[in-house]
């Protein structure tokens, strides 16, 4: 077994892209590709230890290899586990890439290309899609990075992958915040919800309502309510224990969602104080409205 000082050389640094299938890991794994992984689709997670083990006698040739492993592999769940576990234990950097989508955005990008899903058998294509939530999620529960897609093309979900693994600088977690708005739903690859309706509404400020929280009179209006500064002294040192505790368990991103009701006022204001506070840490953050411009 190769591992690390085994040879001299350190342990390759390891990728798992699993999820839904639908959900981008062909995209996902190509973008790696680009950024100069090696990339094995359709690895049985049995099969694992070898590809780190070949990539560790590659004489440092092959230093990071991501791995696309799916349903399509049998003993899938307890082995993919177990697997990724017992390559941690010997020192490998092993993380998983989970994409998610939501059952609407499957059904029609399988309808788009005519192709049945692969746990879909005699039924129909929504029992098949949840067969398969079904069977993931443990994993999904388990992922270091969770992506949706669902509103993703394949130009962003590329642009996602080189903002998390472009730099090989992996010292802190990276933190990706994502104002949103509660009446269109919550996002699904969120680890955080910071819910800022306590906070007076700018809609209902005549002057503030077609502005946005990028706007400086919204975004003072917000910080100036009672509770708003107390609230992000108070959140931002929550996240510096948590971002500590994360560096610990060798967890490397962080999504916080930050939320109002439309999606256009108080949680974008929030979300780029949060994130300008991030940044004073030294922490690398990425900032996206998920909703702006919906109203």
């Amino acid at each position: 077994m190769i591992g690390p000082g085994a040879s001299g050389e350190a342990a390759p640094e390891m990728v798992v892209i699993t999820g839904m299938s639908g959900a981008g890991r062909s995209t996902a794994a190509r973008a790696l590709e680009d950024l100069g992984w090696f990339v094995v689709d359709n690895l049985p997670p049995g099969l694992l230890p070898t590809m780190i083990d070949l990539a560790g006698r590659s004489q440092g040739a092959v230093p990071r290899v991501a791995a696309v492993v799916d349903v399509r592999s049998r003993g899938f769940t307890a082995d993919l586990l177990s697997e990724i576990d017992a390559l941690k234990r010997r020192g490998v950097s092993g993380r998983v890439v989970f994409l998610e989508a939501g059952d609407e955005a499957l059904v029609r990008r399988f309808e788009g290309v005519r192709r049945p899903h692969p746990l879909q058998g005699e039924d129909r294509l929504v029992e098949g899609i949840a067969r398969e939530r079904a069977l993931l999620r443990a994993i999904r529960g388990d992922a270091d990075l969770v992506i949706d897609t669902s509103q993703l093309n394949v130009h962003q979900l590329r642009a996602k992958m080189v903002a998390y693994f472009g730099d090989d600088g992996e010292a802190q977690p990276r933190a990706n915040i994502v104002s949103f708005g509660y009446k269109y739903g919550l996002p699904v690859d969120a680890d955080l919800v910071v819910d800022c309706r306590f906070l007076p509404n700018p809609h209902w400020v005549p002057d503030l309502r077609p502005m946005t929280g990028q706007d400086a009179p919204v975004r003072e209006y917000v910080l100036s309510q009672q509770g708003a500064k107390e609230f992000l002294d108070a959140y931002t040192e929550v996240l510096r224990l948590l971002v500590a505790g994360y560096e610990r368990e060798g967890k490397h991103y962080i999504t916080l969602a930050v939320g109002c009701t439309g999606g256009k006022h108080r949680s974008v204001a929030m979300a780029e104080q949060l994130c300008s506070r991030l940044r004073d840490e030294g922490l690398e953050v990425q900032v996206v409205h998920r909703d702006l411009g919906r109203e």
